[in-house]
């Protein structure tokens, strides 16, 4: 059976996209938070990898937002976000890390899909779940610009924890996963699906994200198979850095102009992005 934080991730978890202007897209994975702002109003947050945004060069960015239908089919329905205003930059992101976070206005069912702070893993979070080399890990994305389906649900896949030592977070920011990186799958998250190794330990009922894909490893022109993630503890930093940024609001949202039902087809969900997805020549965990 299904873990209960599969579903939940899948629920929250949204392609982006952005015309390149030459026939082809930029995309990438994005998915949503819960957290409040300061003052305890609702707040959406949408975290990916910081190189996502950096490569879209134009204003606004497509959410690959879902909806249910009355009869319980489901159809795409991409909105635009706008992530800069004037040429300027409109989400936050990490100072040394390839994370990135925005505040949206996210429809109302997005919105409540959205996963809790709490669920980001760190130095706890692995302790508590005893997290080793070999461990298997899930990963959600839309590798080479793909979905699962016209509806644009995220396409699940597993890898191998293929590092040692995971932690402390400070001194091993990221750690490797034994699977093959595919443009569109940065920015997706990493996850745990089994129960707690004490299951009586504090918090041992609260789904733990280990962390965010953030680039593939190769050698020359040769990919290793080998994805690197970024720790959780540094999707936190970054979403507490839009409470240290210059007020800017929400990025507003913009309904793209076709009709739900067609939007599946308008988008081409089958069709591969070109664009690479970072990489490196040597394993590093710099950009």
């Amino acid at each position: 059976m299904t873990p209960a934080v599969t579903f939940d991730l899948i629920a929250a978890t949204v392609e982006l996209e952005q015309p390149l202007g030459t026939g082809t897209r930029t995309v990438g994975t994005g998915f949503l938070i819960s957290d409040p702002t300061p003052e305890g109003r609702p707040r959406v947050v949408l975290v990916t990898a910081n190189h996502v945004f950096e490569r879209m060069k134009g204003d606004d960015a497509t959410v690959g937002f879902r909806v249910e239908n009355p009869d319980g089919t489901w159809s795409f329905a991409p909105q635009k976000i706008a992530i800069r205003a004037e040429g300027k930059a409109l989400w936050s992101h990490h100072p040394s890390r390839d994370v990135a976070a925005i505040a949206i206005t996210a429809p109302p069912a997005f919105a409540r899909a959205a996963i809790p702070l709490n669920w980001l893993g760190g130095d706890d979070g692995l302790a508590r779940e005893a997290l080793a080399p070999g461990d298997e890990m899930m990963t959600l994305g839309f590798p080479q610009g793909l979905s699962a389906n016209t509806a644009g649900f995220p396409i699940l896949r597993a890898g191998r924890v293929a590092s040692y030592p995971l932690g402390p977070t400070k001194a091993f920011p990221t750690f490797l996963l034994d699977f093959r990186v595919f443009p569109g799958n940065s920015g997706g998250p990493v996850y745990l699906e089994r129960q707690a190794a004490d299951p009586g330990a504090a918090g041992a009922d609260q789904p733990v994200i280990a962390g965010m894909l953030t680039q593939q490893v190769e050698v020359g022109s040769e990919n290793l198979g080998i994805g690197i993630v970024t720790q959780a503890q540094f999707i936190r930093e970054t979403v507490a850095e839009l409470d240290r940024a210059p007020a800017a609001g929400d990025a507003s949202v913009k309904t793209l102009g076709v009709a739900a039902s067609a939007s599946a087809s308008a988008v081409s969900h089958a069709r591969a992005d070109p664009t690479r997805a970072v990489s490196v020549q040597s394993f590093t965990d710099e950009p």
